[in-house]
């Protein structure tokens, strides 16, 4: 089997998670510079298969979309048009950076550690995967 793929898109850095190849477990992967998310998705896809792309989408208490939908939009059709063969899924990230950061607290991460913005990015991912996953 192949495996998903969720990405927490941000101007700065980009969380990465993924799936086991039987589409099971989440776990984080890494975080990249948005910059170079592209460039990481080529690698990695060269190497593993992947079946799916999930996207955060950013919303507004208000179920409107945030300001930064503005930064994702332009990065959603250069994925599309880089691989048009794997499905791109939105799932709403609501307060996945909230929940992040309170499972750092709550897996005993110091104070130091959870001021690394990489790692919220990536558990965030991972939050956005494993919500779609119990969906399922």
């Amino acid at each position: 089997m192949s495996r998903i793929l969720a990405i927490d898109f941000g101007e700065k850095r980009t969380g990465i998670a993924v799936t086991d190849p039987l589409q099971i477990i989440a776990s984080g992967l890494t975080t990249v510079n948005t910059k170079e998310v592209l460039t990481f998705l080529k690698d990695y896809t060269s190497k593993e298969a992947i079946s799916l792309f999930l996207v955060g989408k950013p919303k507004q208490l208000n179920n409107t979309d945030s300001q930064s939908e503005v930064f994702i939009l332009p990065f959603l059709e250069k994925l599309e048009k880089l691989f048009p063969q794997i499905p791109v899924i939105r799932i709403d990230e609501r307060f996945t950076s909230k929940m992040a950061f309170q499972t750092m607290i709550d897996s005993g991460m110091k104070k130091k550690q959870r001021r690394n913005k990489a790692i919220v990015d990536e558990i965030s991912a991972t939050i956005i995967l494993q919500s779609y996953l119990y969906s399922k």
